[in-house]
Protein backbone atom coordinates (compact mmCIF):
# COMPACT_ATOMS: atom_id res chain seq x y z
CA UNK A 1 0.00 0.00 0.00
CA UNK A 2 1.26 3.47 -0.75
CA UNK A 3 1.89 5.72 2.17
CA UNK A 4 1.14 9.40 1.92
CA UNK A 5 4.60 10.00 0.46
CA UNK A 6 4.17 7.33 -2.20
CA UNK A 7 6.25 4.70 -0.38
CA UNK A 8 5.17 1.10 -0.76
CA UNK A 9 4.51 -0.63 2.54
CA UNK A 10 3.31 -4.09 3.45
CA UNK A 11 -0.11 -4.96 4.69
CA UNK A 12 -0.52 -6.78 7.97
CA UNK A 13 -0.46 -10.16 6.25
CA UNK A 14 3.08 -9.46 5.05
CA UNK A 15 2.23 -9.19 1.37
CA UNK A 16 2.72 -6.02 -0.64
CA UNK A 17 -0.58 -4.47 -1.59
CA UNK A 18 -1.68 -1.56 -3.70
CA UNK A 19 -3.29 1.37 -2.00
CA UNK A 20 -6.97 1.68 -2.86
CA UNK A 21 -7.27 4.45 -5.37
CA UNK A 22 -10.37 6.24 -6.61
CA UNK A 23 -11.81 5.03 -9.90
CA UNK A 24 -11.25 7.08 -13.01
CA UNK A 25 -14.67 8.71 -12.70
CA UNK A 26 -14.09 9.71 -9.08
CA UNK A 27 -17.12 11.86 -8.37
CA UNK A 28 -15.57 14.69 -6.42
CA UNK A 29 -12.46 15.85 -4.69
CA UNK A 30 -12.15 17.73 -1.44
CA UNK A 31 -9.53 19.81 0.26
CA UNK A 32 -7.84 17.67 2.89
CA UNK A 33 -8.71 19.33 6.19
CA UNK A 34 -8.01 16.36 8.43
CA UNK A 35 -7.96 18.52 11.54
CA UNK A 36 -11.44 19.91 10.83
CA UNK A 37 -14.40 18.27 12.53
CA UNK A 38 -16.53 18.72 9.40
CA UNK A 39 -13.85 18.25 6.72
CA UNK A 40 -15.91 15.91 4.52
CA UNK A 41 -18.75 18.44 4.24
CA UNK A 42 -16.56 20.40 1.81
CA UNK A 43 -17.40 17.77 -0.84
CA UNK A 44 -20.64 18.78 -2.67
CA UNK A 45 -21.71 15.22 -3.47
CA UNK A 46 -21.08 14.15 0.10
CA UNK A 47 -23.26 16.99 1.40
CA UNK A 48 -26.16 15.81 -0.78
CA UNK A 49 -25.67 12.23 0.37
CA UNK A 50 -25.51 13.34 4.01
CA UNK A 51 -28.67 15.48 3.90
CA UNK A 52 -30.68 12.87 1.99
CA UNK A 53 -29.65 10.35 4.64
CA UNK A 54 -30.94 12.58 7.43
CA UNK A 55 -34.54 12.15 6.28
CA UNK A 56 -34.14 8.41 5.85
CA UNK A 57 -32.54 7.97 9.28
CA UNK A 58 -35.14 10.13 10.99
CA UNK A 59 -37.91 8.07 9.39
CA UNK A 60 -36.32 4.72 10.18
CA UNK A 61 -35.65 5.60 13.81
CA UNK A 62 -39.11 7.04 14.37
CA UNK A 63 -40.57 3.94 12.74
CA UNK A 64 -38.40 1.68 14.91
CA UNK A 65 -39.84 3.02 18.14
CA UNK A 66 -43.36 2.70 16.73
CA UNK A 67 -42.68 -0.87 15.55
CA UNK A 68 -41.23 -1.87 18.92
CA UNK A 69 -44.19 -0.38 20.76
CA UNK A 70 -46.68 -1.98 18.38
CA UNK A 71 -44.99 -5.38 18.73
CA UNK A 72 -45.24 -5.15 22.50
CA UNK A 73 -48.91 -4.09 22.21
CA UNK A 74 -49.72 -7.03 19.96
CA UNK A 75 -47.77 -9.71 21.89
CA UNK A 76 -46.92 -8.37 25.36
CA UNK A 77 -43.59 -10.26 25.50
CA UNK A 78 -39.87 -9.74 24.92
CA UNK A 79 -40.00 -12.71 22.56
CA UNK A 80 -42.54 -10.77 20.48
CA UNK A 81 -40.03 -7.94 20.13
CA UNK A 82 -37.38 -10.48 19.21
CA UNK A 83 -39.66 -12.08 16.63
CA UNK A 84 -39.87 -8.85 14.65
CA UNK A 85 -36.10 -8.63 14.66
CA UNK A 86 -35.85 -12.30 13.69
CA UNK A 87 -37.81 -11.57 10.50
CA UNK A 88 -35.48 -8.63 9.89
CA UNK A 89 -32.41 -10.77 10.54
CA UNK A 90 -33.35 -13.69 8.28
CA UNK A 91 -34.27 -11.39 5.39
CA UNK A 92 -31.04 -9.43 5.82
CA UNK A 93 -28.97 -12.61 6.08
CA UNK A 94 -30.27 -13.74 2.70
CA UNK A 95 -30.18 -10.39 0.90
CA UNK A 96 -27.14 -8.58 2.32
CA UNK A 97 -24.41 -10.41 0.37
CA UNK A 98 -26.18 -9.54 -2.86
CA UNK A 99 -26.61 -5.95 -1.69
CA UNK A 100 -22.82 -5.74 -1.63
CA UNK A 101 -22.57 -7.24 -5.11
CA UNK A 102 -25.18 -4.72 -6.36
CA UNK A 103 -23.13 -1.85 -4.90
CA UNK A 104 -20.05 -3.06 -6.80
CA UNK A 105 -21.85 -3.87 -10.09
CA UNK A 106 -24.56 -1.21 -10.49
CA UNK A 107 -24.72 2.60 -10.35
CA UNK A 108 -24.75 3.37 -6.65
CA UNK A 109 -27.38 6.09 -7.02
CA UNK A 110 -29.77 3.57 -8.54
CA UNK A 111 -29.19 1.13 -5.69
CA UNK A 112 -29.82 3.88 -3.13
CA UNK A 113 -33.04 5.01 -4.80
CA UNK A 114 -34.44 1.47 -4.98
CA UNK A 115 -33.57 0.82 -1.34
CA UNK A 116 -35.29 4.02 -0.20
CA UNK A 117 -38.44 3.22 -2.15
CA UNK A 118 -38.57 -0.13 -0.34
CA UNK A 119 -38.35 1.75 2.95
CA UNK A 120 -41.30 3.89 1.86
CA UNK A 121 -43.32 0.75 1.15
CA UNK A 122 -42.42 -0.97 4.44
CA UNK A 123 -43.58 2.04 6.48
CA UNK A 124 -46.72 2.95 4.51
CA UNK A 125 -47.93 -0.67 4.61
CA UNK A 126 -48.21 -0.70 8.41
CA UNK A 127 -49.54 2.87 8.54
CA UNK A 128 -52.41 2.06 6.20
CA UNK A 129 -53.14 -1.21 8.06
CA UNK A 130 -53.38 0.74 11.31
CA UNK A 131 -55.71 3.33 9.77
CA UNK A 132 -57.98 0.54 8.49
CA UNK A 133 -57.68 -1.28 11.85
CA UNK A 134 -56.55 -4.52 10.20
CA UNK A 135 -52.96 -4.69 11.48
CA UNK A 136 -51.70 -8.08 12.64
CA UNK A 137 -48.41 -9.31 14.04
CA UNK A 138 -47.45 -11.13 10.82
CA UNK A 139 -47.73 -7.82 8.94
CA UNK A 140 -45.24 -6.28 11.34
CA UNK A 141 -42.84 -9.15 10.66
CA UNK A 142 -43.35 -8.76 6.91
CA UNK A 143 -42.65 -5.03 7.03
CA UNK A 144 -39.55 -5.74 9.10
CA UNK A 145 -38.32 -8.21 6.47
CA UNK A 146 -38.95 -5.70 3.67
CA UNK A 147 -37.01 -3.07 5.57
CA UNK A 148 -34.15 -5.55 5.94
CA UNK A 149 -33.94 -6.01 2.18
CA UNK A 150 -33.88 -2.23 1.80
CA UNK A 151 -31.01 -1.90 4.28
CA UNK A 152 -29.14 -4.75 2.59
CA UNK A 153 -29.03 -2.53 -0.50
CA UNK A 154 -28.74 0.84 1.24
CA UNK A 155 -25.84 0.17 3.62
CA UNK A 156 -23.14 -1.17 1.27
CA UNK A 157 -24.08 1.27 -1.51
CA UNK A 158 -23.96 4.31 0.79
CA UNK A 159 -20.67 3.33 2.41
CA UNK A 160 -18.88 2.44 -0.83
CA UNK A 161 -20.30 5.59 -2.47
CA UNK A 162 -18.77 7.62 0.37
CA UNK A 163 -15.37 6.04 -0.26
CA UNK A 164 -15.52 7.14 -3.89
CA UNK A 165 -16.49 10.77 -3.35
CA UNK A 166 -14.09 11.83 -0.59
CA UNK A 167 -10.33 11.84 -0.29
CA UNK A 168 -8.97 8.80 1.58
CA UNK A 169 -7.40 11.03 4.20
CA UNK A 170 -10.79 12.31 5.32
CA UNK A 171 -12.66 9.04 4.84
CA UNK A 172 -12.99 8.25 8.53
CA UNK A 173 -14.22 11.81 9.06
CA UNK A 174 -16.89 11.26 6.39
CA UNK A 175 -17.97 7.96 7.95
CA UNK A 176 -18.15 9.45 11.45
CA UNK A 177 -20.18 12.42 10.21
CA UNK A 178 -22.57 10.06 8.44
CA UNK A 179 -23.01 8.07 11.64
CA UNK A 180 -23.43 11.25 13.65
CA UNK A 181 -26.22 12.29 11.31
CA UNK A 182 -27.88 8.93 11.85
CA UNK A 183 -27.42 9.18 15.61
CA UNK A 184 -28.75 12.73 15.62
CA UNK A 185 -31.92 11.43 14.04
CA UNK A 186 -32.03 8.84 16.82
CA UNK A 187 -32.44 11.79 19.16
CA UNK A 188 -35.10 13.56 17.12
CA UNK A 189 -36.96 10.58 15.65
CA UNK A 190 -37.59 8.51 18.80
CA UNK A 191 -38.30 11.57 20.94
CA UNK A 192 -40.97 12.88 18.57
CA UNK A 193 -42.35 9.38 17.97
CA UNK A 194 -42.56 8.65 21.70
CA UNK A 195 -44.39 11.92 22.37
CA UNK A 196 -46.78 11.44 19.42
CA UNK A 197 -47.60 7.83 20.40
CA UNK A 198 -48.25 8.84 24.01
CA UNK A 199 -50.23 12.01 23.24
CA UNK A 200 -52.53 11.04 20.35
CA UNK A 201 -54.88 8.14 19.76
CA UNK A 202 -53.72 8.11 16.13
CA UNK A 203 -50.05 8.32 17.16
CA UNK A 204 -48.89 4.94 15.87
CA UNK A 205 -50.41 5.27 12.42
CA UNK A 206 -49.23 8.87 12.20
CA UNK A 207 -45.62 7.86 12.91
CA UNK A 208 -45.64 5.12 10.26
CA UNK A 209 -47.21 7.30 7.56
CA UNK A 210 -44.95 10.27 8.32
CA UNK A 211 -41.93 7.94 8.20
CA UNK A 212 -42.91 6.82 4.72
CA UNK A 213 -43.24 10.44 3.59
CA UNK A 214 -39.79 11.31 4.98
CA UNK A 215 -38.20 8.35 3.17
CA UNK A 216 -39.86 9.50 -0.03
CA UNK A 217 -38.41 12.99 0.39
CA UNK A 218 -34.97 11.52 1.01
CA UNK A 219 -35.36 9.53 -2.20
CA UNK A 220 -36.07 12.70 -4.17
CA UNK A 221 -32.85 14.25 -2.85
CA UNK A 222 -30.89 11.11 -3.75
CA UNK A 223 -31.96 11.43 -7.39
CA UNK A 224 -29.81 14.57 -7.65
CA UNK A 225 -26.61 12.71 -6.70
CA UNK A 226 -24.10 11.73 -9.42
CA UNK A 227 -24.86 8.16 -10.60
CA UNK A 228 -21.37 6.77 -9.75
CA UNK A 229 -21.50 3.88 -12.25
CA UNK A 230 -18.94 1.08 -11.97
CA UNK A 231 -16.35 0.61 -14.70
CA UNK A 232 -17.13 -2.39 -16.92
CA UNK A 233 -13.64 -3.77 -16.30
CA UNK A 234 -14.38 -3.86 -12.56
CA UNK A 235 -17.20 -6.37 -13.09
CA UNK A 236 -16.04 -9.95 -13.28
CA UNK A 237 -18.34 -12.91 -13.86
CA UNK A 238 -21.75 -13.61 -12.35
CA UNK A 239 -23.09 -12.15 -9.08
CA UNK A 240 -22.46 -15.52 -7.41
CA UNK A 241 -18.89 -15.52 -8.70
CA UNK A 242 -18.29 -11.98 -7.44
CA UNK A 243 -19.72 -12.91 -4.06
CA UNK A 244 -17.31 -15.85 -3.81
CA UNK A 245 -14.45 -13.65 -4.97
CA UNK A 246 -15.19 -11.16 -2.19
CA UNK A 247 -15.12 -13.91 0.41
CA UNK A 248 -11.78 -15.19 -0.90
CA UNK A 249 -10.36 -11.67 -0.82
CA UNK A 250 -11.20 -11.22 2.86
CA UNK A 251 -9.95 -14.71 3.73
CA UNK A 252 -6.56 -13.91 2.17
CA UNK A 253 -6.21 -10.83 4.36
CA UNK A 254 -5.92 -11.59 8.10
CA UNK A 255 -6.34 -7.91 8.98
CA UNK A 256 -9.66 -7.67 7.12
CA UNK A 257 -10.79 -11.08 8.36
CA UNK A 258 -10.12 -10.12 11.98
CA UNK A 259 -12.08 -6.88 11.68
CA UNK A 260 -15.00 -8.51 9.87
CA UNK A 261 -15.37 -11.53 12.15
CA UNK A 262 -15.06 -9.59 15.41
CA UNK A 263 -17.55 -7.00 14.15
CA UNK A 264 -19.99 -9.74 13.15
CA UNK A 265 -20.04 -11.27 16.63
CA UNK A 266 -20.13 -7.99 18.54
CA UNK A 267 -22.98 -6.55 16.46
CA UNK A 268 -24.92 -9.82 16.62
CA UNK A 269 -24.63 -10.24 20.40
CA UNK A 270 -24.28 -6.66 21.65
CA UNK A 271 -26.46 -4.47 19.45
CA UNK A 272 -29.81 -6.14 20.28
CA UNK A 273 -29.76 -4.10 23.50
CA UNK A 274 -31.61 -1.40 21.54
CA UNK A 275 -34.47 -3.82 20.81
CA UNK A 276 -35.13 -4.31 24.51
CA UNK A 277 -35.36 -0.65 25.50
CA UNK A 278 -39.20 -0.79 25.50
CA UNK A 279 -38.94 -3.35 28.30
CA UNK A 280 -36.30 -1.29 30.12
CA UNK A 281 -38.63 1.73 30.00
CA UNK A 282 -41.96 0.02 30.65
CA UNK A 283 -41.09 -3.23 32.40
CA UNK A 284 -38.18 -2.21 34.65
CA UNK A 285 -38.64 1.51 35.31
CA UNK A 286 -42.37 1.96 34.48
CA UNK A 287 -41.81 5.11 32.39
CA UNK A 288 -43.89 4.12 29.34
CA UNK A 289 -43.35 5.22 25.75
CA UNK A 290 -41.95 8.60 26.80
CA UNK A 291 -39.25 6.84 28.82
CA UNK A 292 -38.52 4.65 25.81
CA UNK A 293 -37.95 7.76 23.72
CA UNK A 294 -35.68 9.24 26.40
CA UNK A 295 -33.59 6.05 26.61
CA UNK A 296 -33.20 5.87 22.83
CA UNK A 297 -32.29 9.55 22.71
CA UNK A 298 -29.73 9.10 25.51
CA UNK A 299 -27.88 6.48 23.48
CA UNK A 300 -27.89 8.81 20.49
CA UNK A 301 -26.69 11.82 22.49
CA UNK A 302 -23.75 9.80 23.75
CA UNK A 303 -22.99 8.67 20.22
CA UNK A 304 -22.96 12.26 18.96
CA UNK A 305 -20.67 13.40 21.78
CA UNK A 306 -18.17 10.60 21.14
CA UNK A 307 -18.61 11.06 17.39
CA UNK A 308 -17.52 14.70 17.54
CA UNK A 309 -14.31 13.60 19.24
CA UNK A 310 -13.73 10.78 16.74
CA UNK A 311 -14.45 13.03 13.74
CA UNK A 312 -11.81 15.53 14.80
CA UNK A 313 -9.11 13.31 16.28
CA UNK A 314 -9.68 9.85 14.81
CA UNK A 315 -7.26 10.40 11.95
CA UNK A 316 -4.45 11.40 14.30
CA UNK A 317 -4.71 8.31 16.49
CA UNK A 318 -3.93 4.63 16.06
CA UNK A 319 -7.14 3.31 14.44
CA UNK A 320 -6.58 -0.23 15.73
CA UNK A 321 -6.34 1.06 19.28
CA UNK A 322 -9.45 3.16 18.70
CA UNK A 323 -11.36 0.03 17.69
CA UNK A 324 -10.01 -1.91 20.68
CA UNK A 325 -10.88 0.74 23.27
CA UNK A 326 -14.34 1.29 21.79
CA UNK A 327 -15.12 -2.44 21.71
CA UNK A 328 -14.07 -2.92 25.32
CA UNK A 329 -16.00 0.19 26.33
CA UNK A 330 -19.12 -1.12 24.61
CA UNK A 331 -18.95 -4.38 26.57
CA UNK A 332 -18.45 -2.50 29.84
CA UNK A 333 -21.39 -0.23 28.96
CA UNK A 334 -23.74 -3.18 28.46
CA UNK A 335 -22.77 -4.69 31.80
CA UNK A 336 -23.22 -1.33 33.52
CA UNK A 337 -26.65 -0.92 31.92
CA UNK A 338 -27.72 -4.23 33.38
CA UNK A 339 -26.68 -3.15 36.88
CA UNK A 340 -28.23 0.33 37.03
CA UNK A 341 -30.92 0.52 39.77
CA UNK A 342 -32.41 3.91 38.80
CA UNK A 343 -33.80 5.30 35.55
CA UNK A 344 -31.46 8.31 35.38
CA UNK A 345 -28.46 6.05 35.96
CA UNK A 346 -29.64 3.86 33.09
CA UNK A 347 -29.82 7.00 30.95
CA UNK A 348 -26.16 7.79 31.80
CA UNK A 349 -25.13 4.20 31.07
CA UNK A 350 -26.89 4.34 27.71
CA UNK A 351 -25.09 7.56 26.77
CA UNK A 352 -21.75 5.83 27.33
CA UNK A 353 -22.86 2.62 25.60
CA UNK A 354 -24.16 4.53 22.59
CA UNK A 355 -20.91 6.47 22.28
CA UNK A 356 -18.81 3.34 22.40
CA UNK A 357 -21.01 1.50 19.89
CA UNK A 358 -20.77 4.36 17.36
CA UNK A 359 -17.00 4.70 17.79
CA UNK A 360 -16.48 0.95 17.37
CA UNK A 361 -18.65 0.77 14.27
CA UNK A 362 -17.27 3.85 12.50
CA UNK A 363 -13.60 3.11 13.16
CA UNK A 364 -14.04 -0.51 12.06
CA UNK A 365 -15.63 0.67 8.80
CA UNK A 366 -12.87 3.25 8.29
CA UNK A 367 -10.18 0.63 8.67
CA UNK A 368 -11.92 -1.78 6.33
CA UNK A 369 -12.39 0.83 3.60
CA UNK A 370 -8.83 2.13 3.88
CA UNK A 371 -7.24 -1.30 3.93
CA UNK A 372 -9.22 -2.76 1.02
CA UNK A 373 -9.43 -2.15 -2.73
CA UNK A 374 -12.26 -0.08 -4.22
CA UNK A 375 -13.45 -3.05 -6.26
CA UNK A 376 -14.39 -4.88 -3.04
CA UNK A 377 -15.86 -2.08 -0.92
CA UNK A 378 -19.50 -3.00 -1.45
CA UNK A 379 -18.97 -6.69 -0.75
CA UNK A 380 -16.85 -6.05 2.34
CA UNK A 381 -19.48 -3.71 3.73
CA UNK A 382 -22.13 -6.34 3.07
CA UNK A 383 -20.12 -8.81 5.15
CA UNK A 384 -20.02 -6.31 8.01
CA UNK A 385 -23.76 -5.79 7.69
CA UNK A 386 -24.32 -9.51 8.11
CA UNK A 387 -23.77 -8.77 11.79
CA UNK A 388 -27.04 -6.85 11.74
CA UNK A 389 -28.81 -9.88 10.31
CA UNK A 390 -27.27 -11.85 13.17
CA UNK A 391 -28.51 -9.05 15.43
CA UNK A 392 -32.06 -9.85 14.36
CA UNK A 393 -31.62 -13.61 14.59
CA UNK A 394 -29.98 -13.41 18.02
CA UNK A 395 -32.65 -11.03 19.34
CA UNK A 396 -35.28 -13.79 19.56
CA UNK A 397 -33.27 -16.20 21.75
CA UNK A 398 -31.93 -13.26 23.74
CA UNK A 399 -35.52 -12.08 24.25
CA UNK A 400 -36.54 -15.56 25.39
CA UNK A 401 -33.51 -15.61 27.71
CA UNK A 402 -34.57 -12.23 29.14
CA UNK A 403 -38.07 -13.57 29.74
CA UNK A 404 -36.57 -16.56 31.58
CA UNK A 405 -33.77 -15.02 33.69
CA UNK A 406 -34.46 -11.29 33.56
CA UNK A 407 -33.36 -8.52 31.22
CA UNK A 408 -30.73 -7.16 33.60
CA UNK A 409 -28.88 -10.47 33.75
CA UNK A 410 -29.17 -10.81 29.98
CA UNK A 411 -27.51 -7.42 29.48
CA UNK A 412 -24.63 -8.51 31.72
CA UNK A 413 -24.19 -11.71 29.70
CA UNK A 414 -24.24 -9.78 26.42
CA UNK A 415 -21.57 -7.39 27.71
CA UNK A 416 -19.40 -10.26 28.94
CA UNK A 417 -19.51 -11.91 25.50
CA UNK A 418 -18.44 -8.64 23.87
CA UNK A 419 -15.48 -8.42 26.27
CA UNK A 420 -14.43 -11.99 25.47
CA UNK A 421 -14.50 -11.20 21.75
CA UNK A 422 -12.32 -8.13 22.33
CA UNK A 423 -9.78 -10.18 24.32
CA UNK A 424 -9.51 -12.57 21.37
CA UNK A 425 -9.26 -9.57 19.04
CA UNK A 426 -6.31 -8.12 21.00
CA UNK A 427 -4.49 -11.45 21.17
CA UNK A 428 -4.85 -12.12 17.45
CA UNK A 429 -3.95 -8.55 16.59
CA UNK A 430 -0.58 -8.96 18.33
CA UNK A 431 0.39 -11.60 15.76
CA UNK A 432 0.95 -8.94 13.14
CA UNK A 433 1.29 -5.75 15.19
CA UNK A 434 4.99 -5.50 14.27
CA UNK A 435 3.94 -4.94 10.65
CA UNK A 436 1.06 -2.55 11.23
CA UNK A 437 0.05 -0.40 8.32
CA UNK A 438 0.40 3.33 8.93
CA UNK A 439 -2.83 4.90 7.63
CA UNK A 440 -3.87 8.51 7.13
CA UNK A 441 -7.40 8.20 8.52
CA UNK A 442 -9.51 11.22 9.15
Amino acid sequence: MDGEDGIDVEDVSGDPVTSPSPPADHVATAPVLASSTFAAMAVPAYRKLWFSGLFVFMAVNAQAIARGWLARELTGTNAGLGGVLLAFGIAMLISTPFGGVAADRLPKRTVLVVSQLLLVASSMWIGVALVLDVVEYWMLMGASALQAVAFALFGPARMSYTAEIVDGRILSNAIVLAQMGAEGMRVIGPTIAGIVIAAFTWGLEGVFIASGALCLFGTVLTVFLPPAPPHPERIHGSPWGELADGLRYVRRRPDLALLVTSSLVIVMIGYPFMAFLPTVADGIFDTGSTGYGVLSAASAVGAIAFGLFAARSGGRRDPWRFVTVAGIGFGVGLITLGLMPLFWLAVVALMFTGGMSLTYQTMTNSLLLNLSDFDYHGRIQSLVMLGFSGFGIAALPLGALADAIGLRTTFVIMGAVVLVVMVVFVLRRRRFSDREVVLGLG
